[in-house]
């Protein structure tokens, strides 16, 4: 199942469903064409026909093996989600390895960078470490919870793989089970994504909070503290900085281990390139948290639904 924009001609992910090594008489591609990745996939879930679906974006382009390894995950009754990592491809520029290894580290991301990186074994796990764009889910458990939630985007499938858990279901996560995708391509779509993250993540916590959200609380408390010290230092309040500068030095030190792990995985140029990049990823991450702790919510979608083309393209 891939969402995709209504006049977009190339599709990498059809090419490469197109060459999944699975039997063709069981096997379906649906292109769900429409503006809202949400609405699309819950039309094109309602219209399949299989027991599984492979949720793949439309520049996801997963190995052959895919879903013959995954498959057999599924004879357990309670697995109700497998996904494994995106990872960057070895020929992307420079930039968008740099991104790439921004996403892979821990201190920027957590436990979410295994999303990015393939790590540790075949596991059970949570909403931290999936993610949409290589994802297979049981049909019928989604349906029964009437699918993605279409007023939250994104973190719209986080806040249905948390429902899932609590109903009992089972997550597992595959670090074999790999899709090679492009990160963001400029530093703007980078910036932007920091930011619709740390929103769709308040979003998701106010609907549907948990104690799993607690850690993404963190950037925007860092947020608060450096406009803190930079008022102090403003108004002449120096008196107590030398204190308050602790955890900042602290971050610092942080930050310098962390690259020097990253070296080790990426060379040295994109790991210096990494740092200042994570430290914007904490703060847009949080100033995004912000904005969605008093957007305007809604639990579920008003208005008229933004039309969506399906197509079934041959096999």
């Amino acid at each position: 199942m891939i969402a995709a924009r209504p006049d977009q001609a190339e599709i990498k992910a059809v090419t490469a469903a197109r060459a999944l090594d699975y039997p063709r008489e069981k096997l379906e591609v649906i292109v769900a064409r429409g503006k809202q990745p949400s609405v699309q996939r819950n039309t094109a879930m309602r219209a399949a026909r299989g027991d599984l679906i492979y949720f793949l974006d439309d520049d996801s382009t997963p190995p052959p093996g895919n879903l013959r390894r995954t498959v057999q995950v599924f004879s357990d009754p309670q697995v109700k989600m497998v996904g494994g990592p995106n990872l960057c491809p070895a020929d992307a520029p420079l930039l968008e390895q740099v991104f790439a290894l921004v996403h892979a580290s821990w201190l920027a991301f957590g436990p979410s960078r295994a999303r990015y990186a393939a790590l540790g074994a075949l596991r059970e796990s949570s909403e931290k470490e999936l993610i949409l764009c290589n994802l297979l889910a049981r049909r019928e458990a989604m349906i029964e919870l009437g699918g993605f939630n279409e007023a939250l985007y994104p973190n719209e499938e986080n806040a249905l793989m948390d429902e899932l858990q609590k109903r009992g279901g089972k997550l597992i996560y595959d670090p074999d089970l790999v899709v090679h995708r492009r990160p963001r391509s400029n530093l703007r779509a980078f910036a932007k994504m920091l930011l619709n993250y740390g929103r769709g993540r308040a979003e998701q916590f106010r609907l549907h909070p948990t104690l799993g959200s607690a850690p993404n609380f963190v950037p925007p408390l860092f947020c608060i503290y450096l406009v803190v010290l930079a008022l102090m230092a403003m108004f002449g309040k120096t008196a107590l900085l030398p204190e308050l500068l602790i955890p900042l030095l602290v971050y610092g030190f942080a930050l310098l281990a962390q690259a020097a792990v990253l070296a080790m995985q990426g060379g040295i140029l994109q790991s210096i390139c990494a740092i200042p990049l994570i430290l914007l990823t904490h703060i847009l991450y949080g100033l995004g948290f912000w904005r969605g702790l008093f957007t305007p919510l809604k639990k579920s979608y008003q208005g008229p639904k933004p039309p969506v083309t399906l197509e079934k393209p041959p096999l």
